[in-house]
């Protein structure tokens, strides 16, 4: 149980170390999230020895990921794109 708290522990602190530089550079945070993700699992190699126990907050970093992306969206803006996006969509 205590090495779930470190391996949480270990991606809070390389998020608020990441983000702020990532705003900073005029990047946004979702990509700060990314970037300590990589940083931390296959460059340092901190976590991702458990492929099935890093599976949960994986998933959970998706779906979060997913709700900032549809804070950001304006349904103004997506309703004036719509032509566009059902056209290219079936064009495949």
């Amino acid at each position: 149980m205590t090495e779930y708290f470190l391996q949480a522990f270990v991606y809070l602190i390389a998020a608020v170390i990441a983000v702020p530089i990532a705003k900073r550079l005029g990047l946004g945070s979702v990509l700060g999230y990314l970037i300590a993700g990589v940083v931390i699992g296959p460059i340092i190699g901190l976590v991702g020895e458990e492929t099935t126990a890093i599976q949960h907050f994986a998933e959970f970093g998706v779906v979060m990921m997913l709700f900032l992306v549809g804070l950001e969206l304006e349904p103004k803006m997506l309703w004036g794109m719509r032509h566009k996006l059902i056209g290219l969509g079936g064009f495949r």
